[in-house]
């Protein structure tokens, strides 16, 4: 059962999510008040502003929501059960993959963008790349071990994207490949929220059904076997719901990074630590940062919007930078 502590920072984290979700809906290029944001919301008010509000606006909102929020969920989960705290699908690879899978299907002609074809091939592709990682590195890996087979990971779906793009059939294809790899909320549609929603909703139903056994895997294999926890189930649940949730992501928004391992680092200390009790906080604070980056992009005046994947880059490189600076201090004061 969640403590005290835990519901105050769930209360307060839903609280600034609802005003960042009105917020979104006010933002664009035509302004709204809030009220009338909120009444569009409704069906309340003049006709142009629903309409606003329900079709263009909504759409990218809910995204915004559900993206941020798996991608946080699916940070937690990973460093929940490699025990490593750089363990995050951006590091693993894991969007690139994805990415691969849906610039293929693209490619190819056996997907578009609408497609509920697209997120079923991004999902394939992270499947595999998130077991390859696991077998090259080892669930018992290291800090260098683990990011050396994450590089490798990345820099071949990279590789291979970039194959795919000169090889691309006509100029057409061309411009739909590049839309996966600049990552964007910017032109969506309740069709998108349609194609992602069904995967993303299994992948967090099996993530947070297996959240609990994370906590007696912190204190080792061992204490988790004698536990009746069978680590090759939960392994197999976990890559698979990863894979589910950031394929299906990717498929609508684009490659999106470093949600997954800049949110459950930032909630880790305010619920002591428990791998359990990072899930549900942290993927509230996934769709709150989503929510806030997606709102500066729109805040930032340019000729054309910025693309969300910078911000949320902007972000976390820093916070990366200073998590190995931390490491090395604490790594120091040992020796």
């Amino acid at each position: 059962m969640p403590d005290a502590r835990d519901i105050r920072l769930t209360a307060g984290l839903c609280a600034l999510g609802l005003a960042l979700a009105i917020l979104s809906l006010r933002l664009g290029p035509v302004g709204l008040s809030w009220g009338q944001s909120i009444g569009g919301l409704f069906g309340v008010g003049d006709p142009i502003d629903v309409l606003i509000v329900r079709e263009l606006r909504l759409p990218r909102t809910l995204l915004a929501i559900m993206i941020g929020a798996m991608l946080a969920l699916s940070g937690a989960a990973l460093q929940g059960l490699m025990r490593n705290p750089l363990a995050a699908p951006d590091i693993l690879g894991a969007p690139g993959a994805a990415a691969f899978g849906a610039v293929l299907g693209i490619a190819t002609g056996l997907a578009d963008a609408l497609s509920f074809t697209l997120p079923l091939a991004a999902i394939g592709m992270a499947l595999i790349s998130v077991a390859a990682l696991m077998g090259l590195a080892g669930r018992q890996a290291n800090i260098v071990t683990l990011l050396l087979a994450g590089l490798a990971l990345s820099s071949l779906f990279g590789a291979l994207i970039s194959l795919t793009l000169n090889l691309a059939p006509s100029l057409y294809a061309t411009l739909e490949i590049t839309f996966w790899l600049l990552g964007s909320l910017e032109d969506r549609s309740f069709r998108h929220v349609s194609i992602a929603a069904p995967f993303v909703a299994v992948a967090a139903w099996i993530l947070l059904a297996t959240r609990h056994q994370l906590t007696a895997l912190s204190l080792g294999e061992d204490v988790a076997t004698s536990s009746g926890i069978d680590l090759q189930r939960l392994s197999r649940m976990t890559l698979f719901g990863v894979a589910a949730g950031v394929g299906a992501c990717v498929a609508v928004a684009g490659a999106i990074g470093f949600v997954g391992l800049v949110v459950p680092h930032l909630i880790r200390p305010l619920v002591g630590h428990d791998p359990a009790r990072v899930h549900v906080p942290a993927m509230i604070a996934g769709a709150d940062l989503l929510l806030a980056a997606d709102c500066i992009v729109r805040l930032i005046p340019a000729n054309t919007e910025l693309h969300i994947g910078v911000v949320t880059s902007l972000i976390g490189v820093p916070f990366f930078i200073a998590l190995v600076v931390d490491r090395r201090r604490q790594a120091e004061v040992a020796a």
